[in-house]
């Protein structure tokens, strides 16, 4: 596993320069800021990106948002398939990455090396799926139309050269998410960025020293890059909060559990690919719940150790790591989920983590079922689209400016957050479903939950890391999702004791502050 480390604000700002903005022709030069020890092309060829619509990743279609049922019979044999198939694109991805120069001229070549190959073993994998699902007596129609995937440029993402990138209404079924209300004024747009040629203009210095070392590892222009990062004092405060009715539960509960200071990471994911190592191809950070892997079952989970303060929760909370690019390996540059990944540098200690659970702006709450399971954004979001994408990130003294598709370039003292708002409507019967989502919903805009869902406490979480100012982190990603911001999530599992999570709904039914 890798191991965490926490540098002082001194030593952060000291490292600032393994990242920097290239400004130059009067606009922004693509950069590659992946400063990857690992990396082993030169300085100049691994930094410098064509600003043209060159090919940068693998879109494929998203097999679980097809699958509305998934008898309990066939879920496992389904979700070892669903992995496979994200294999299937890592390994693809790797194999464009390593020769991208080469298939990039030749787009014949990519479809014979890249696309045909990747199409037959998803039409395998489709297969496998459809039988099992025919086993357990549902019959699924043909699911053939999901195996062809394409190339696609960075640049035709459907988040960017959109003033605004789709933030309003990102959940799909939400409506419009409070915390991403009003989201749309230019965060989508490079405008703002050039503001910061003063503040990174010096960042350059140490970038040929970060990059040049090593051989093999990760690909070069796996991400970010400076289009990803904006300047948060350029974003107009954007926050909108439901108002609150006179059946509001306004209490909240509190649970403290650490910062994964004992630095327990994992590359697996029990609810989106339960029995599955490396399921998720990225490394998750964990609080809470430290039985928590691909194998885990509830009765595990139920029996497990628990970081937080209150030890009748057993949750567990997690999270991708942040990851501090500066040129240096963590521990894990070798191993699944890290630089095998393409996932490589420090991985960052939160300086403070807050779980906090909160009422409904309409009604009453009622108690979260045990081992209810919910998954808050979208991993895939840069392929797929922002309909699920669901964090923020903001700087600490600025946070009623939250960004959904851009990192923030927080000011010196301020520190980067992550925020998650779960989903807080449940369908009153399942603790999953098939595609992780549909059992759970966001309320709509005035805080209301959709007929047949009820609402439940809300899960907020909030992440703060000090790292240095400018476009030098990312967060860890599937590789082909190049580490783009909108790609953060979140997970949670309920392990309550009944007693706690009954005196969870009772501070926040009756208006109390409870920890």
């Amino acid at each position: 596993m890798g191991r965490t480390r926490k540098r002082s604000t001194v030593a952060n700002r000291a490292i600032a320069a393994s990242a920097a903005l290239i400004l130059g022709g009067g606009g922004l030069v693509a950069v590659n800021v992946y400063a990857s020890a690992g990396e082993g092309r030169s300085g100049q060829e691994q930094r410098i990106q064509n600003a043209g619509r060159q090919m940068s990743t693998i879109d494929c279609p998203e097999v679980a948002n097809e699958l509305t049922k998934v008898p309990r019979r066939a879920r496992a044999a389904v979700d070892r398939e669903l992995a496979r198939m994200d294999t299937q694109i890592t390994d693809a991805y790797k194999r464009f990455a390593d020769n991208k120069a080469k298939l990039e001229r030749d787009p014949k070549l990519t479809e014979k090396k890249i696309l045909k190959p990747l199409k037959q073993k998803r039409l395998a994998s489709l297969k496998k799926i459809r039988s099992a699902l025919k086993r357990a007596g549902h019959w699924q129609k043909s699911l053939d139309s999901l195996a062809p995937c394409t190339m696609r440029p960075d640049d035709d993402s459907t988040n960017e050269g959109d003033p605004g990138g789709g933030q309003n209404g990102g959940q799909g079924q939400n409506g419009g998410q409070g915390q991403n209300g009003g989201q749309n004024g230019g965060q989508g747009q490079n405008g703002g960025q050039g503001q910061n040629a003063g503040q990174n203009a010096g960042q350059n210095a140490g970038q040929d020293g970060g990059q040049g070392g090593g051989d093999g590892g990760q690909p070069p222009g796996n991400g970010p890059e400076a289009s990803d990062f904006v300047d948060i004092q350029s974003i107009e405060p954007n926050i909108q909060q439901p108002q609150p009715g006179e059946q509001a539960s306004t209490g909240n509960f509190t649970t403290e559990c650490g910062r994964n200071e004992n630095g327990l990471f994992n590359s697996d994911n029990v609810i989106a690919a339960p029995g599955v190592s490396n399921g998720a191809h990225h490394k998750h950070d964990y609080i809470g719940n430290q039985a928590n892997n691909a194998f885990a079952s509830d009765d595990d989970l139920a029996n497990g150790e628990t970081t937080c303060n209150e030890q009748g929760d057993k949750s567990t909370y997690y999270w991708p790591v942040i990851r501090l690019q500066n040129g240096q390996n963590e521990a894990d540059a070798n191993e699944d989920g890290g630089g095998k990944d393409g996932n490589v540098g420090e991985i960052q200690t939160p300086s403070e983590v807050t779980l906090q659970f909160v009422g409904s702006a309409v009604s009453k709450v009622t108690a979260m079922p045990r081992f209810l399971r919910i998954i808050t954004g979208d991993a895939k979001a840069f392929v797929n689209g922002d309909a699920n994408a669901n964090a923020s990130w903001s700087c600490t003294g600025f946070e009623d400016r939250q960004l959904k598709d851009k990192y923030p370039i927080c000011p010196a003292g301020s520190q980067v957050v992550r925020s998650f708002n779960f989903q807080s409507c449940w369908d009153g019967q399942n603790t999953d479903s098939a595609n992780h989502r549909t059992h759970v919903a966001f309320a709509d805009q005035n805080g209301q939950c959709q007929e047949g869902f009820q609402a439940i406490p809300q899960l907020k979480q909030r992440i703060v890391y000090d790292i240095p100012p400018g476009p030098g982190f990312a967060v860890d990603s599937f590789p082909e999702q190049l580490h783009k911001p909108i790609t953060d999530h979140g997970d949670f599992i309920n392990v309550f004791d009944e007693n706690v999570m009954n005196k969870m709904v009772d501070c926040i039914n009756t208006g109390k502050e409870c920890n």
